[in-house]
């Protein structure tokens, strides 16, 4: 596999607040995040080559890359859009850097948008999937519910040290977002607030579950060469890794329960691209799918992050607080940021490229000396999991 390490660096990023925008449309959020992406870049709108856009649930503008050609003017130029259910957004970042890096052009935009409110879009846990046999009658929360209960006996954990276990990842979680300006929930919680809300699909309850929300985020990206002209702190994508596995992982022989292939290879295609091999000691901070609480779990352990089956000794020690070994969702992850699904991995790589930059949004949310980002999210069925690792040095 060929390695695209230090070949492209994201100038100017831009993220519209996250949260229910009754009085905006599909179109102002693109533009809003748009225009912070350009000022911080320090361009104007016709350096813009080629623009590759994501959105899933946008239903006006889902059927191609209209609102990036109206809402942004974006003219004569190539606008490509994905629909990669909640990858999408790093779908579009990805063949954004793969462009430049191809030398077909110099500076590309990549754009996320998705106004769920307005369409009535239900959320992850209701309805019925998209395949008649290998979905019928499945819910994403009863699906990762089942995922739950068989890690704690795998593990042997009681069902209340499991649950315990994440309901401290949503109080980390919540107390991250309450210092975040743009994220939709700012609520601090409590483990017994966690232990006794509503079930959703045991032993998932409220808090366990990511909500639905409205947003944009974007990155302009371009060469190390201009991107060295243009500013002083450039961001460097180091690696990526795509993988997606066929089917409903769930419904075939030999599927675990407690880990997804998706997750492991493109965790590992990431690293050997960036050269990583220690991901848990060399990453700064991480940014990861936390859809569930279970989710976030798992994803310590695909990841290289926890030995495995051993989650719980690093969430008791506080290993991905804020202050911790590796800080993971140090913005409030989709649980409290928000999931509007075709921008959360631009909203994710957003967060990365300014601790990478030394620049969060209040200082107590500023990780000290980072050098290495990860960014990822994870969607399906079929399963895809796309990760994508960021630094402030080249070499």
């Amino acid at each position: 596999m060929g390695s695209l390490k230090d070949r492209v660096a994201i100038v100017g990023m831009g993220c519209t607040n996250f949260g229910e925008h009754w009085n905006k449309g599909t179109e102002d959020l693109a533009v809003e995040s748009f225009f912070e992406a350009l000022e911080d870049a320090g361009i104007e709108k016709k350096e813009i080559e080629a623009c590759y856009v994501s959105t899933v649930m946008s239903s006006i503008i889902g059927i191609s890359g209209a609102v990036a050609a109206d809402a942004l003017k974006l003219k004569d130029i190539p606008i490509i859009r994905n629909e990669n259910w909640c990858a999408s957004g790093h779908i579009a970042l990805i063949e954004a850097c793969m462009a430049v890096a191809s030398g077909a052009y110099d500076t590309v935009l990549a754009l996320g948008v998705e106004k769920l409110k307005d369409t009535g879009y239900p959320g992850l846990g209701t309805g019925r999937g998209m395949h008649p046999v290998y979905e019928a009658r499945r819910t994403s929360p009863g699906s990762f519910g089942l995922i739950a209960t068989r890690y704690f006996e795998q593990y042997g954990l009681t069902p209340e040290q499991g649950k315990e276990a994440l309901a401290k990842i949503e109080v980390k979680n919540h107390d991250n977002g309450s210092l975040c300006p743009k994220a939709h929930f700012k609520n601090k919680i409590t483990i017994e607030q966690v232990l006794k809300a509503p079930i959703i699909a045991w032993p998932l309850g409220l808090f366990d579950c990511c909500g639905n929300s409205d947003g944009s985020a974007c990155a302009i990206v371009t060469t190390p060469e201009k991107a060295e002209a243009l500013k002083k702190d450039p961001i460097y994508l180091k690696g990526f890794g795509i993988s997606t596995d066929s089917m409903l992982p769930h419904f075939r022989p030999g599927f675990t329960w407690t880990s997804f292939n998706a997750l492991v290879n493109s965790s590992r295609k990431a690293y050997e691209m960036a050269g990583i091999k220690n991901p848990r000691e060399e990453l700064s901070l991480a940014e990861v799918h936390d859809c569930f609480s279970i989710t976030e779990l798992l994803i310590y352990e695909d990841f290289g992050l926890s030995p495995r089956g051993r989650a719980k000794e690093d969430i008791d020690a506080g290993f991905f607080q804020r202050d911790g070994g590796l800080p993971v969702n140090i913005d409030g992850g989709l649980k409290c940021f928000g999931h509007p699904i075709g921008a959360s991995g631009l909203r994710m790589t957003y967060e990365v490229y300014k601790q990478l930059q030394g620049k969060a949004q209040k200082p107590e949310r500023q990780i000290k000396n980072p050098r290495l980002g990860l960014a990822h999210t994870f969607g399906g069925p079929p399963q895809l999991s796309a990760v994508a690792i960021f630094g402030n040095e080249k070499g």
